[in-house]
């Protein structure tokens, strides 16, 4: 693989401005030997060198990968739940989206190639876009978000997460791309960044006293956020309790009356622009709870303690800091539970 010129520099991901870093090359500026050799997911990876042409099967690696100034290298997205961060819209004006949920294997390899990339296992197992060794053999590398892996196994790949998501995980994903790609400095760039909207969004958080539901999508069973995934990381991080932190699980479907028995005192409600099905807008979500006779006695809804996140935020990617400071930022505005 021959190295590529950048027309233009890096972007910043996560801050509301954006800062831009001249740079000649995309490779070559962050000191990676190759061939690199990567302990990913259980799969060990190896890369010869920075890849050219990289396909990203769902917003959560297409927005790392624009964050780290490499959109000249991407031929390919997939699997949105929401626009894509408004900070990152001009790098990625010129991607091309092979399809807004999951693109066949066929339309995969027709984008040509060297590099995919996931944030969930399900696009690398059978019933999924093509497993692994599929891409292997055409001489595509792949590369798994360490969020979706514990112990090895991808956990939307059909393993089972036990260990509670950390922000390290992401971290490491960020850190791994990067060197991927030969842009080690920008990775750490973005992971200081990260580090320090955290640190400001809740300093001085205090929320020890409300209990939260994390709602993501549907009406019938809802998803909510089970004390495993990246949505409980957002409760943990600001000093709340999530409702439903007993379950060892990221995105369980619940009863309704259970939810009532909980009576969270805040619901955080995924407001899905992708709206596929019920319940997918935050518009609808607040409707039925409110309108419904079971939902509508619940202490959150009587109090109209909402605060909306877009689903990618309730997601493990550069967006749960967004989450972060919307949670905290809401809280702040209701104040105590009276």
């Amino acid at each position: 693989m021959t190295t590529l010129a950048l027309a233009a520099g890096m972007i910043a991901a996560c801050g509301e401005s954006e800062a831009v870093s001249e740079v000649e090359t995309i490779g070559g500026n962050g000191e990676t030997s190759y061939p690199l050799v990567l302990d990913n997911c259980g799969q060990s990876i190896t890369i010869d060198a920075p890849p050219q042409r990289v396909v990203s099967l769902d917003q959560n690696s297409t927005e790392i990968l624009l964050s780290l100034g490499l959109q000249d290298r991407m031929v390919g997205t997939a699997s949105w739940t929401d626009p894509v961060r408004e900070n990152l819209a001009a790098a990625n004006a010129d991607v091309p989206r092979l399809a807004d949920n999951a693109p066949t294997y066929e339309v995969v390899l027709d984008a040509d190639p060297d590099f995919v990339t996931a944030s969930f296992g399900r696009h690398f197992k059978d019933g999924g876009v093509a497993d692994r060794a599929r891409f292997a053999e055409t001489g595509t590398g792949t590369y798994l978000s360490p969020t979706d892996c514990d112990n090895g196994v991808s956990i939307n790949g059909g393993g089972t997460r036990t260990n509670a998501l950390t922000i390290d995980s992401l971290y490491q994903e960020i850190t791994e791309v990067a060197e991927v790609f030969d842009v080690q400095d920008r990775g750490e760039a973005l992971v200081t960044d990260l580090q320090e909207r955290l640190a400001a969004a809740t300093d001085g958080m205090s929320a020890s006293g409300d209990s939260m539901a994390f709602w993501f999508a549907d009406t019938k069973s809802p998803y909510v956020a089970g004390g495993l995934g990246s949505a409980n990381l957002i409760a943990t991080t600001v000093g709340a309790t999530n409702a439903y932190s007993d379950i060892d699980d990221d995105w369980p479907a619940v009863g309704w009356e259970t939810m009532v028995d909980r009576d969270p005192s805040v619901l955080v409600l995924g407001d899905l622009l992708r709206a596929r099905f019920p319940g997918d807008l935050l518009a609808d979500k607040i409707a039925f709870l409110e309108s419904d006779p079971v939902t509508s006695t619940m202490t959150a809804v009587r109090n109209k303690r909402y605060i909306s996140l877009h689903g990618a935020e309730m997601n493990p990617s550069i967006r749960l800091v967004d989450g972060v400071e919307k949670v905290a930022a809401g809280l702040r505005e209701m104040g105590p539970q009276s």
